[in-house]
């Protein structure tokens, strides 16, 4: 994966910024983003930056507009966050690149007290205790907010992944990205609007296995934590 074409538009009085990454052939991919998302062949991801106040009930159909004004043709992911998105960290490994763009202005806990709460409800920050568990701060957080912290990773392998060995990389690319933010100092295993995309090509001999102790999968896990990191902690220096 290439280094993004960083673009810019004009929303909201605001100048914002886009992060645009195009395939030279279609990937197979499996993504929770809110365009593009699910399973399918992809040609290209966009990440686009929104304000701060974001509240818009269809980020689908605004990702849709953004990719028809780019004149981008077939089917591409896009995402979205208030982060600017021309600070994406990137790491990689051998055959696997990650790209991130982190904004950590809501950690929350996946299994907090108030997870579930709502469409984007979750535990807050929390603490950690001397015991290095963390005992979790209620806080609900709001869409806007939700925006305004998101942890959005785009990982794209060389080699192909059969379905399940795709589905465990996203488990991977997880698991990669929680223990990032702890060893940087974030009480939470990610944002309540996080957002991940896996790529490999549609065609080729298929890995079975894309665990963190798999060939591939720990490649996959590196790149993806050596990106978060780099993320959270240039975040954290931000403020």
């Amino acid at each position: 994966m290439d280094e993004p074409e960083l673009l810019s538009r004009r929303e909201d009085g605001a100048e914002l910024a886009m992060a645009l990454w195009r395939f030279g052939s279609p990937l197979l991919a499996l993504s929770s983003a809110p365009y593009g998302g699910g399973w399918g062949e992809r040609q290209w991801v966009l990440a686009a930056q929104v304000s701060g106040g974001y509240s818009r009930p269809d980020p689908a159909d605004h990702l849709a507009g953004l990719a028809g004004g780019l004149g981008l043709d077939g089917p591409g992911i896009g995402m979205l966050t208030a982060v600017d998105v021309r600070l994406v960290s990137t790491g990689r490994e051998d055959g696997v690149t990650a790209a991130a763009t982190v904004g950590l202005s809501h950690p929350a806990w996946a299994a907090g007290a108030e997870a579930g709460t709502g469409s984007a409800g979750a535990a807050g920050a929390g603490t950690r205790t001397a015991a290095g568990r963390a005992r979790a701060t209620p806080a609900q957080a709001t869409p806007a907010e939700a925006a305004g912290g998101t942890v959005n990773i785009i990982a794209v392998l060389s080699r192909r992944l059969c379905p399940a060995a795709l589905v465990n990389a996203v488990m991977t690319v997880t698991e990669a990205k929680s223990q990032a933010l702890w060893e940087a100092g974030f009480a939470g295993t990610g944002t309540p609007s996080d957002a991940v995309a896996v790529l490999c090509p549609a065609a080729g001999p298929a890995e079975a296995f894309a665990g963190p102790r798999s060939r591939w999968g720990s490649r996959l896990a590196r790149a993806v934590h050596a990106a978060v990191l780099d993320g959270s902690i240039r975040w954290a220096a931000a403020r």
